[in-house]
């Protein structure tokens, strides 16, 4: 069986796939990670990846002018996008697949961190998203983003109109974090302490929710990732190129 190759575009260190990679072994792919802004994005071939996973970061997708790297970033998930390959994207990732279709990225009304539920749309409870439904699930991102065209709106939260959303059964875009591993939530509490002081928010209350709810998020993630694996086409259909400004 030939392996398939799975691409991870990591910004920094302490997101990973989390529980994410033992299903993409299991499924017979080679994770690569790209680690963006130290590797040359000449080096790689983006669009013939057979799985490209964008992962999150503490810097917007606005944020060009301070970090190139983004618009060469953004452009890659545009072709991969357009080439209907699949694609998924988590917290910055998610932004960057929405920017890449010409959807708006802005601050939120307020900072979204720590454990709380997410609704699901009709489209998200008849999607791989539905064991979600009531399911606390970690929160951690100032920005959001507009649901591109054609894409369909799968969940949200009073703070955030768009949490997930789907474009045809290739592109997944999640704002929360469902691929986090419980076990390393004090990374994300010490590579974040700048963050969390500035939101007010205390990183105890973050432990507290990864200790009761953490288990359940994993493995519900975990076995949404697999579903959505699963049922990814064989041959993906290429989509029409939009239009950007």
């Amino acid at each position: 069986m030939t392996s398939k190759k799975c691409l991870v575009y990591r910004h920094v260190p302490f997101e990973d796939l989390g529980v994410f990679e033992p299903l993409l072994n299991a499924a017979g792919y080679d994770v690569e990670y790209f680690e963006v802004g130290s590797a040359d994005f000449d080096i790689i071939a983006p669009v013939a990846a057979d799985l490209l996973i964008v992962l999150g970061a503490p810097i917007s997708a606005n944020d060009a002018a301070d970090y190139p790297f983004l618009d060469e970033e953004i452009r890659n998930i545009r072709g991969r996008v357009e080439n209907g390959r699949p694609t998924v994207g988590i917290c910055l990732g998610m932004q960057l697949i929405a920017a890449a279709l010409g959807a708006e990225v802005k601050p939120g009304a307020e900072p979204e961190i720590g454990w709380g539920p997410i609704d699901l749309t009709r489209a998200g409870s008849e999607s791989v998203l539905s064991p979600l439904a009531g399911m606390p699930v970690l929160h951690w991102h100032s920005d959001t983003a507009a649901l591109p065209k054609n894409a369909a709106l799968l969940a949200q939260t009073d703070l955030c109109a768009n949490q997930a959303f789907s474009v045809g059964p290739n592109v997944l875009a999640l704002q929360f974090h469902i691929e986090i591993n419980p076990e390393r939530i004090e990374q994300w509490l010490i590579a974040h302490a700048v963050e969390l002081a500035k939101a007010g928010v205390k990183p105890n209350k973050i432990r507290a929710g990864n200790a009761r709810f953490g288990l359940d998020a994993a493995l519900t993630g975990a076995m949404i990732f697999k579903r959505w694996l699963d049922a990814l086409p064989a041959k993906a259909p290429a989509l029409a190129s939009t239009s950007h400004h």
